[in-house]
């Protein structure tokens, strides 16, 4: 049972692809709204509108932000235990680096194509409000990984396979991932990654009681 992991810029198609491959490989897909959901049942209400901030210097020093990651990180852990899924965004690839049966994916796309895409998926006739969007959506993603992670967002090092998505149709990726993930050997649910300072120890450690609320979420 393997587990694709999912990094996508900001417009670039990345949840169509990411529903589309779950939809291939019969796995469940994992975005900031299943987790919400989860992290709900531990008083993280605000998880998604913390989620959309831009993590400033002083943000991974303050005590809810820092409580929301390492719950992040415990979920992202709880899935990968329990297999099947595509998880979205977040740094999934470097919580799960060093795991066997876990594949790693990024998407890409030329800034103005993906400008493009979002005046169509917003409605915007002002291409300046677009582009802000892009822009504020990738300095989201930036700042998370360097904050928490200490990891360049734009460095290409970690994936197994990188896409550009305004040369490959949604259907066309979605098919390229499902193939990719079935030769995976499958994920080992003991194994740990290498320990990093910048991830709590106790996320690798099985939790019943976040199991029993990610099965419940996404299924037996």
């Amino acid at each position: 049972m393997a587990i694709v992991t999912i990094s996508r810029e900001f417009a670039s198609g990345g949840h169509a692809i990411a529903r589309k491959a779950a939809e291939l490989l019969g796995y469940s897909c994992v975005d900031k709204d299943v987790i919400a959901k989860i992290l709900a049942g531990y008083g993280l209400t605000d998880f998604k509108e913390e989620y959309e901030e831009t993590a400033g210097i002083w943000t991974a020093f303050d005590a809810r932000y820092k409580t929301m990651v390492n719950m992040l990180q415990r979920v992202a852990f709880s899935v990968a235990r329990r297999g099947r899924a595509v998880l979205l965004g977040r740094g999934s690839f470097v919580l799960l680096a060093g795991l066997p049966g876990v594949l790693n994916v990024r998407l890409r796309a030329p800034v103005e194509w993906r400008v493009t895409r979002a005046m169509e998926q917003q409605r915007l006739t002002d291409r300046s409000r677009a582009e802000d969007a892009v822009r504020d959506g990738d300095r989201v993603r930036s700042s998370f990984l360097s904050s928490i992670y200490g990891q360049r967002w734009d460095s290409m090092e970690h994936f197994d396979l990188i896409m550009n998505t305004s040369k490959i149709a949604v259907g066309a990726a979605a098919s390229w991932i499902a193939e990719a993930a079935r030769a995976l050997p499958p994920a080992d649910p003991q194994a740990s990654p290498a320990s990093r300072a910048s991830v709590d120890p106790r996320a690798f450690a099985a939790d019943p009681t976040l199991d029993e609320a990610v099965k419940a979420e996404l299924g037996a």
